[in-house]
């Protein structure tokens, strides 16, 4: 009896001892808290800080599917099918508060497949901290002054080189008060596709010695509107390029714009010989509107006219399916002062933004 009374305690005593082990190995191994992303609302909505860092991420982009019929309007040849595109782009960018201002990264990429053909292309990736900014983007000769309308061919008279014509530049913006900003630039130029082939473009747009292309501009943005001026010298064309636009704020749903370009040494027999006036003739004219009809339905149009005698007309509307899904029908009707004819073009823009 006592030898198993013994052995009774002896299984007790080792069930105990293994038991508290086990409960401080379930101590030792319990896992550190979770970091959960945290919402950064310090540059707008859609940032999150990168988890175990005090920077800023924003990952946006779209897809989208173009449908074309009719004539081109950039050339005025004949189309004998539809012309397709799918697109798609994604950009992340990146900011942080620094004792130099904010640091900020920008990288967009496109992909697209046309009419069965696949290409791929970097139109944005630069660096900008405390008003410079080094890198790839569209000129500052066309973004300064905003593009023009908000239609699919708003460039068919062309106001400057932008999405795949890109340059590496480097640049300083000034934001003083009372919104009025500067802005001066160094740039390299494109080989983009402007009508020429490769080595015409090379030859006249991107830089081959060590004077870069100059841009420099002037902005006053105000509650009714903005004022905005830029000025280019082409190192390579030796010549000197210029715009202005002014936009107004009419009500709350109507607005418009008027711009103007300039250019100091067109010559018909070269055609597009600037890298930053790629319209044709000394000036060109751009007008357009902006009409909210409803919460979804915006009507958009504009008229463009260069003094070399073409005369381009374009009108959407664009209309938010879905909250992230537009759609957006365009007739666009263009009249050149050559054999180019006068294409009508329509156009279909299906576009998934998120």
């Amino acid at each position: 009896m006592k030898r198993k009374t013994l052995l009774l305690a002896s299984c007790a005593a080792i069930v105990s001892a293994t038991a508290a082990t086990a409960a401080d190995a379930i101590i030792v191994a319990e896992p550190e808290p979770v970091e959960y992303v945290r919402v950064c609302d310090a540059y707008g909505a859609g940032f999150f800080y990168i988890p175990g860092t005090e920077t800023c991420l924003k990952v946006s982009g779209y897809v989208r599917y173009d449908i074309r019929g009719g004539d081109d309007a950039y050339t005025g040849a004949e189309r004998d099918t539809w012309s397709k595109r799918s697109r798609a782009t994604l950009r992340f960018d990146a900011r942080s508060e620094t004792e130099l201002g904010t640091l900020r990264s920008f990288v967009q990429t496109f992909i697209q497949f046309t009419n069965g053909s696949t290409a791929s292309f970097l139109p944005h990736g630069y660096i900008e901290l405390g008003g410079f900014r080094i890198g790839a983007t569209d000129s500052q000769f066309t973004s300064w002054t905003n593009y023009a309308g908000d239609l699919i061919n708003d460039d068919v008279v062309a106001y400057g080189p932008y999405s795949d014509a890109p340059t590496n530049q480097a640049n300083y913006t000034f934001k003083g008060g009372n919104g009025f900003s500067a802005m001066f630039g160094l740039e390299q130029g494109s080989d983009g596709d402007f009508g020429y082939s490769d080595e015409e473009l090379e030859k006249i747009y991107v830089i081959d010695d060590y004077m870069p292309h100059l841009v420099g501009g002037l902005k006053l943005e105000q509650d009714w509107g903005s004022i905005a001026a830029v000025a280019a010298y082409d190192a390579l064309d030796e010549s000197w390029a210029g715009k202005a636009r002014i936009d107004m704020e009419f009500t709350e749903a109507i607005s418009a714009f008027l711009m103007g370009g300039w250019q100091s040494d067109w010559d018909s027999n070269i055609g597009v010989n600037s890298y930053y006036a790629n319209w044709e003739g000394d000036y060109a004219l751009w007008a357009g509107f902006a009409a909210k009809l409803s919460d979804k339905a915006t009507l958009n149009g504009q008229v463009a006219y260069e003094e070399y005698g073409n005369i381009s007309a374009a009108l959407n509307v664009r209309y938010k399916l879905v909250p992230g899904f537009d759609v957006i029908p365009e007739i666009s009707y263009t009249s050149y002062n050559d054999d180019r004819g006068d294409p009508i073009e329509g156009r279909l823009r299906l576009q998934r933004n998120f």
